[in-house]
């Protein structure tokens, strides 16, 4: 795929054979993101582990500390009372055997969807549609639940579902570049931090095998997970006279996340 002179002059910032500290490879993320729109800054993280086995996949939900910078459109199969309830939760989308019909004609214009588990019926006749696209609700992740105000109220605060792909990689958004440095450290360790914690039992080897970081036009950036965010972070600021010596000591403490 040819790449425009905008991309190119972008591409020719990244070191295609050296892995940056988080704070050092976000910071040059942000320096990539030249589209006219504010961009989103995306994770990649490649794993050790064979998705073939069902005991080795990873699937769940956390919150970024800082949110994704965008609203969040929920969609809701419910009836009744829990309908309502949806409704006064926020959800942009309610409804029951409407809603079916209308995602089975092709419909997916929302971000995340919930279900009660009485409509799950109906709602996995949909998972051709919303299975490809990680829409799909279930129960693992909070999505199939009776309680259908906190399920709605959590997904407009932030919180996300992550899970890893037919090639054992997490694909996440965790800002937007116009967002402080800082702000997409703090959800960048946020997910690395939940991907270790969840680490399958049944993984054997290097679990994180690579990481990068990029914006949605932008080139990509290898992360070295290794180093710890919170010391990067102050030795960065350091470096551009905004942190002091007494901050950066501190930061030297900062447990540094597993990633074996």
């Amino acid at each position: 795929m040819a790449h425009g002179k905008r991309y190119r002059e972008q591409y020719g910032k990244v070191e295609r054979d050296r892995a940056l500290a988080p704070a050092e490879a976000i910071s040059l993320v942000k320096q990539t993101a030249s589209a006219k729109f504010d961009e989103t800054v995306e994770l990649h993280v490649l794993l050790g582990v064979n998705v073939r086995h069902a005991d080795e996949q990873l699937r769940g939900t956390l919150a970024l500390p800082h949110g994704l910078g965008k609203d969040v459109s929920v969609a809701v199969f419910a009836q009744g009372q829990q309908a309502r309830d949806a409704e006064a939760a926020g959800a942009d989308f309610v409804g029951a055997q409407d809603l079916v019909e209308k995602v089975q004609e092709g419909w997916t214009g929302f971000d995340v969807a919930i279900s009660t588990p009485d409509m799950m019926r109906m709602v996995g006749q949909l998972g051709r549609v919303l299975g490809p696209q990680g829409k799909m609700p279930n129960p693992k992740v909070g999505t199939v639940t009776e309680d259908i105000e906190k399920a709605v109220g959590d997904s407009k605060s932030g919180k996300v579902e992550y899970r890893t792909d037919r090639q054992a990689i997490v694909h996440m958004a965790i800002g937007k570049a116009s967002f402080e440095e800082s702000k997409l450290l703090d959800n960048y360790t946020a997910v690395i931090e939940e991907i270790v914690r969840a680490k399958p039992a049944a993984a054997k080897g290097k679990y994180i095998v690579s990481c990068t970081l990029t914006t949605t036009m932008g080139p990509g950036v290898r992360v070295d997970t290794g180093k710890s965010s919170d010391r990067d972070l102050d030795l960065v600021g350091a470096a551009a006279g905004g942190a002091g010596a007494a901050d950066a000591g501190a930061g030297e403490t900062a447990e540094e996340p597993a990633t074996a």
